[in-house]
């Protein structure tokens, strides 16, 4: 890819002049069209050492309001980040509707830096290809606009600027000893650079090789390209709210298909545990998990659980009895609720890439991002193809905890509707927790058969061999929180060993 690029590009100096101010100038004022239509941009520059990704950024950014972006300098990972998958410092780093992100170096360090220097394996950085196409379709097709640009350079056009900046007193610092060794692998890079290019230049996604020889030439391009990507986007937006105040008003949704029976039809909701077996086994399975939660921090193995199930199926009760005889600082419990405030403004994964344990960590999750396929698809909180592909996702995203070594585990509690509805009235007859009923959970009840049906497809779609789920019969809760508590155990032995 990096053959076809000529580097012999210039432009007039009277050729600059004359587009590089109206350039500047018609990007700030995308800026507000695009913070006004809520569209989160996103903008990568990648490519060798000296070509000029500094001098870019700050000329990019020399007439926008500093209100509505954000500059990230990508190094070398942390140690808090290298205790997290690969992605999750990239994640969390996503820009919010209607503001501006900008990459100096990202994600990709792992497929040239790391790669070419050896910091990881052959299979580490390979495996990352795929998280990285997945993690940009998954940004672009929540509406994110993703402008990737590669600036490039000869390898004496490098080592020139790299003498020039040693003889200056003010630029000297900026070369180093680790920017001359890579310099000499400067073929191994730009193999490694063209390889990348290729398997992630994509429809969503697409790369624009920049000739850097020329920076006059480089940096119109560069804002030529990313004015035209904000129009397009723009136009884009506009086109889907017309598309949607032309669509005939008043028609409810579509109705749900109808399924005779699903994956909770053959739960045995009889299983029960005697008062006296409960005790004995909960206190089993609790010290054993003790002793897990010890060997995972020394192994430095993260554990993420996850909670779904009806309302009053007991997952709090049995949350409660999986943490009570851990060491509180080895675990965090995550109750989650509707999205609000910064939540509301991204990605719906991105709170829970916040949220996801440090190697050696457990975090337990009441409720979790399997909202999307569930409560926001029956309530209509989000469109149809949104939740129709947020199974895929959601894959990609366990996906992605297992490359990292986590141990995944899913719970969904299952009740009987008439166990519901005698717990229900329970709550309500009792002082102490009539706080736990509300005007919510009756609504849901009514849409029983919606929910039926959507956990169905849950179930059925995102149960994989990293990620499985478990359907706990939880009418009987001292039967659902030992089982819980056994089946947990089991996974994170069979991790470590």
């Amino acid at each position: 890819m990096l053959d076809a690029v000529d580097l012999d590009r210039t432009l007039s100096r009277a050729s600059y002049e004359r587009s590089y101010g109206p350039l500047r100038d018609q990007i700030a004022g995308l800026q507000r069209s695009i913070y006004e239509a809520g569209i989160p941009v996103l903008v990568v520059f990648e490519g060798w050492d000296a070509a000029g990704k500094g001098d870019t950024v700050e000329k990019l950014l020399s007439r926008i309001d500093p209100r509505g972006y954000e500059v990230h300098l990508t190094r070398a990972p942390t140690e808090e980040d290298r205790l997290h998958p690969f992605l999750w410092r990239f994640w969390t780093r996503i820009p919010e509707r209607g503001a501006i992100a900008i990459f100096d170096r990202s994600w990709y360090r792992r497929v040239l830096f790391e790669r070419v220097e050896k910091e990881v394996t052959h299979r580490v950085w390979e495996s990352a290809y795929d998280e990285i196409n997945q993690f940009e379709r998954m940004l672009t097709e929540d509406g994110v606009l993703l402008v990737k640009f590669f600036l490039h350079i000869s390898r004496e056009e490098q080592a020139r600027r790299y003498k020039k900046m040693e003889r200056s007193k003010y630029e000297s610092w900026r070369v180093t000893r680790q920017d001359w060794k890579a310099h000499r692998k400067y073929a191994e890079y730009r193999l490694a650079a063209d390889e990348m290019l290729e398997r992630t230049s994509t429809p969503w996604a697409p790369w624009t090789v920049v000739p850097s020889t020329d920076k006059r030439y480089r940096r119109v391009r560069v804002f030529e390209t990313l004015s035209e990507a904000l129009e397009k986007a723009l136009e884009a937006h506009h086109e889907r709210r017309r598309a949607e105040d032309a669509k005939p008003k008043g028609r409810g949704p579509r109705p749900a298909r109808r399924v005779d029976r699903t994956v909770l039809d053959d739960v045995d909701l009889s299983r029960r545990l005697a008062p006296a077996r409960y005790e004995k086994e909960l206190a089993r399975w609790q010290g054993r998990l003790r002793e897990l939660e010890f060997a995972c921090y020394e192994t430095r193995t993260p554990v993420v659980v996850a909670f779904e199930g009806w309302d009053a199926a007991g997952k709090g009760g049995t949350i409660r009895r999986l943490v009570g005889s851990l060491d509180p600082r080895g675990y965090t419990v995550i109750p989650i609720a509707a999205p609000k405030g910064d939540e509301a403004t991204h990605h719906y994964l991105w709170r829970f890439w916040k949220r996801l344990p440090k190697a050696g960590h457990m975090a337990v999750f009441d409720r979790t991002w399997y909202g999307r396929v569930l409560v926001e698809r029956v309530e209509g909180f989000c469109s149809e193809p949104e939740w129709r592909r947020a199974y895929n996702e959601i894959n990609e995203f366990e996906r992605s905890l297992a490359n990292a070594g986590a141990v995944v585990v899913k719970f969904w509690l299952q009740v009987s509707k008439d166990k519901q509805l005698e717990r229900f009235r329970e709550r309500e007859k009792d002082p102490a927790r009539r706080y736990k009923i509300t005007a919510e959970d009756w609504r849901n009840r009514e849409k029983w058969d919606a929910y039926r049906l959507a956990v169905h497809d849950m179930i059925t779609q995102t149960s994989t061999t990293y990620a499985p789920w478990t359907i706990v019969e939880a009418n009987d809760k001292h039967w659902a929180r030992v089982r819980c508590l056994r089946v947990l155990v089991e996974a994170i032995e069979h991790k470590i060993g």
